[in-house]
This record gives C-alpha cells, sequence and structure tokens, in this order.
C-alpha cells in the first residue's frame, strides 16, 4: 500500500512538472533547481549570482523553506522578484507548489529562474519541479562523507558547487576525495570549487549558467 501511495504522489507532481516545463519552455526561461543541506550557502551565493550577472540577465527567484521570508528579502534587497514558499515542516518543494507561484511572475519577462529549495540533502531530490537543471551545492565544512552518504541527491544532478574553498586550509577537506565520489556515483556530473563569499571561482560558475542558457536557446529556436 506504501508503494502506491508513493507512486501516486509521484504521478501527480510529475503531471504538474510537465505542465510547468510547458511554461518555461513557452516563455524560454531557464530553470534551474539548487538543493543542498542547510547552510550549504545557496542564498549567499544566489546573491553574488544575481550582483555579477542582473546586467546580462533578468532574473527571478522562488525560495523555500519552512518557515519565514528572510531568504527572499535577501533577494528582493538586490531589485529581484522572489516568491517565498513556506512548506510548514515539509522537507522539500514539489511542482504543485511552484505551479501556484507562477502567475506571480511575468516569464516571458524573465531570461533565468531560480528556484532555491528547502534545505534537505534527500527529499528534493527526488521531486521533478519542471526545471532545465538540478544543481547541488555542497560546503567544505560539511565534510567529505556526504556525496558517498547521500547518493540519490548526487547521481540525480548534473553539477555540484563545492561552497567555501576560503575555508580549505582550516578544515580537513579533500577535493580530490569529493571529486572521486563524485564519479563514481554519477560520472555525467561536474564539480566547480568556489566561494560564493569571496568569489574566488564564481566565473566558472557563471560560465556554466552562460552555456546552460544558450543551450536551451539553441534547442528551443
Amino acid at each position: 500500500m506504501r508503494i502506491t501511495l508513493n507512486e501516486e504522489v509521484l504521478k501527480d507532481n510529475n503531471t504538474a512538472a510537465a505542465h510547468n516545463r510547458e511554461h518555461f519552455i513557452n516563455s524560454k526561461t531557464l530553470v534551474i533547481n539548487l538543493m543542498s543541506s542547510p547552510g550549504a550557502g545557496k542564498t549567499t551565493l544566489l546573491e553574488s549570482t544575481i550582483q555579477a550577472l542582473a546586467s546580462r540577465y533578468r532574473i527571478g527567484v522562488i525560495e523555500g523553506d519552512l518557515a519565514t521570508e528572510r531568504d527572499a528579502d535577501r533577494i528582493r534587497a538586490l531589485g529581484v522578484h522572489a516568491v517565498q514558499i513556506n512548506t510548514h515542516g515539509g522537507c522539500h518543494l514539489d511542482a504543485r507548489m511552484v505551479a501556484k507561484t507562477l502567475p506571480e511572475f511575468h516569464l516571458d519577462d524573465l531570461d533565468i529562474l531560480f528556484i532555491e529549495n528547502v534545505g534537505n540533502l534527500v527529499c528534493p531530490s527526488g521531486y521533478d519541479l519542471g526545471q532545465h537543471h538540478k544543481v547541488a551545492v555542497l560546503s567544505v565544512p560539511e565534510g567529505n562523507d556526504k556525496i558517498p552518504k547521500y547518493t540519490t541527491m548526487f547521481m540525480r544532478t548534473e553539477l555540484v558547487l563545492l561552497n567555501k574553498i576560503d575555508l580549505l586550509p582550516y578544515l580537513d577537506f579533500s577535493v580530490e576525495e569529493a571529486i572521486k565520489d563524485l564519479e563514481a556515483i554519477q560520472p555525467k556530473s561536474s564539480l566547480i570549487t568556489l566561494s560564493a563569499r569571496t568569489s574566488e571561482g564564481m566565473e566558472q560558475w557563471f560560465e556554466w549558467i552562460d552555456n546552460a542558457f544558450q543551450a536551451m536557446q539553441d534547442h528551443q529556436s
């Protein structure tokens, strides 16, 4: 009975995700689903990304959290439209939640929509939101055990951003080990090392976004 229930829940989610994807395709809006554990630095990463790319792209943000609008307020302070979704205990966003926010955006006027998912390394990976890309953010203070322990998350992402590399001199973290663990779980994924706080490595992330946006435009033209 439990298996049947899960299948029905995912079926409803996937139907909603397909509708979301149709909206994103029609508006030619690149949608990136950012996932991580709490405190990995997704919001700081978004702030730095917006500040660097706002002159080139029209950006919107959906913020997912259990409670408060603190992260959305940080994004709004940069002049970007952000819609907050509070899950009130839920450990992830689903496609129906995202669908309810879309009327609050003018998708035709957006180039990129970032979805900052709820901080959790388990639940968000299993839910299609209609996005073009899933990106996982991992931070140096979390240690080297996250990739091998939370394999489902890293199997379902095509890019891992290793954040807070400015802390590498002070913590026992091996970038080489993280790369090897990721290759063993998902050889098609890539890992970019960066620091959203110091901007080190951010240009490679921006280049990835540029390439993803151009690929979407080429595919839909």
